[in-house]
């Protein structure tokens, strides 16, 4: 997460629990990064994602997300706007379920590729995160709140058009919005809820009714009958997008620049741990 660090003090509490990597979007996403040494993880959270065997490096504005992490990455406490790096720091820039959290998505993205050869972006396209069943049908007032984080302006301020789909598996055991598009009594969760930005930052009167719905069309089997064709699926697209930025993999290879210059580090479990 990045750029808003009061928000996610708050409802980043407990993300833990909540959001763990799921393994196949883990392997679609380092398969886009490839063999790169250095790395930067921008608006990186607790660090779902990491990896321990590369010289990386995280980034990441909020005391109670890094309060949640553990040791294997060093972490710089700074926004995505204004990274602490010197030019071309990296060979790959990280930013995974970030994008739609930035003030300002075309400097960070511009930041990005300032400090890096090439970008990987797990992200989402808003339009289709707001075809989700539970928004549609149950929180409509959660549509429309990534609208200014469009795939378009992604691709656009990146110089690129490679962007891959990447699958919600009906078990997918990262807890974002869409995971549980096959498992609706989770969202009757105000934890799994609280760890979700869609629901979180919406006041309760405006999702608590559309969650007693939801139980009622549960228990009466009108869900079920609604959505039969999603019960019959493995995967769906609901959106998630892995965009690439910049040269591939073996292009931009270059000398052995040492490791990244990196501004003064935090120890992962934030100040005072």
């Amino acid at each position: 997460m990045t750029a808003t660090p009061a928000r996610y003090d708050t409802i980043g509490v407990g993300y833990t629990t909540y959001r763990h990597p799921d393994p196949r979007i883990e392997a679609q996403i380092w398969a886009a990064v490839g063999d790169a040494a250095r790395i930067v993880n921008v608006g990186a959270g607790t660090g779902s994602y990491e990896r321990g065997d590369r010289h990386m490096v995280a980034v990441e504005p909020s005391a109670v997300m890094i309060g949640q992490r553990d040791a294997k990455v060093p972490v710089v406490r700074a926004c995505a706007e204004s990274l602490p790096f010197p030019d071309l720091s990296f060979d790959v820039a990280l930013a995974l379920m970030t994008l739609h959290h930035w003030q300002d998505l075309r400097r960070g993205l511009a930041e990005l590729r300032r400090v890096a050869r090439r970008q990987v972006v797990f992200t989402f396209d808003p339009a289709m995160h707001d075809s989700l069943w539970v928004f549609t049908e149950y929180v409509p007032a959660a549509l429309g709140f990534a609208d200014h984080s469009p795939i378009d302006l992604v691709l656009d301020a990146l110089e690129t058009d490679q962007v891959e789909i990447v699958p919600t598996p009906a078990d997918c055991s990262d807890g974002f919005a869409s995971a549980y598009w096959r498992r609706p009594e989770h969202y009757l969760s105000p934890h799994a809820r609280g760890n979700i930005s869609a629901f979180a930052r919406l006041d309760p009167r405006l999702v608590e009714p559309g969650m007693a719905q939801l139980e009622r069309d549960l228990a009466s089997g009108v869900w079920r009958e609604r959505h039969a064709d999603l019960l019959a699926r493995e995967t769906i697209d609901a959106g998630l997008r892995l965009v690439i930025g910049g040269p591939t993999a073996q292009e931009s290879r270059g000398p052995d620049d040492g490791p990244a210059v990196a501004a003064r580090t935090l120890g992962s479990g934030g100040p005072g741990n």
